[in-house]
């Protein structure tokens, strides 16, 4: 008998499903869950340079995007009908209401997002990434904390994207879909 054939059916979630389960109490306060392509998945504790990072993050974005843009920390974007990530940061298209009404932001509203990978790296370039360029971010940058490099990805096309480019503390960089706004990576790095 083949191996395949013997393996249970999964069952994958839409967003609907994964909306019902928080509404019907399933997760719990506190719980860090992601929808990433149909599945459930935990979210790592935030470390405390992790967190650092995001603060010092949203800071250099706010200060290049005031009045610009919003920017969104650590709330979920929904990219399709089975994946809402939970970006750490996402910088997302003016609107007067602030993405109070409708639905969540998706693809189309989202000038940037932000992945800080301390412990999170090779899952953030292997799942979260090809998720995002799947669903036409236009931009992604995911900043390694270890090596204290950005890594800035563009054009996407399919499951990868068609340009990175590498910057370090001391660089600048700008947003491709808004490229007034631009980044002083000395206040990413701090």
């Amino acid at each position: 008998m083949d191996d395949l054939a013997a393996a249970p059916a999964r069952h994958r979630l839409n967003v609907d499903e994964y909306h019902r389960m928080a509404e019907a109490g399933i997760f719990g306060e506190g719980d860090r869950i992601e929808l990433l392509d149909g599945d459930l998945i935990d979210m790592a504790p935030i470390g405390q340079g992790h967190a650092a990072s995001v603060c010092e993050l949203n800071e250099a974005l706010f200060l290049a995007c005031a009045g610009r843009a919003i920017i969104s920390p650590q709330n979920p974007i929904r990219l399709d009908r089975s994946s809402e990530p939970q970006p750490d940061l996402a910088v997302l298209r003016r609107r007067a209401d602030f993405y109070a009404t409708g639905e969540r932001p998706g693809p189309a509203d989202v000038l940037l997002l932000v992945e800080v990978a301390d412990s999170s790296l090779r899952f953030d370039q292997n799942v979260k990434l090809p998720l995002y360029s799947r669903a036409g971010i236009a931009e992604l940058w995911i900043v390694d904390l270890q090596r204290r490099v950005l890594y800035a990805y563009r054009n996407p096309d399919g499951d990868a994207y068609g340009e990175m480019t590498t910057h370090r503390p001391g660089d600048h960089i700008g947003l491709a879909l808004a490229p007034e706004i631009i980044v002083k990576l000395d206040l990413v790095f701090g």
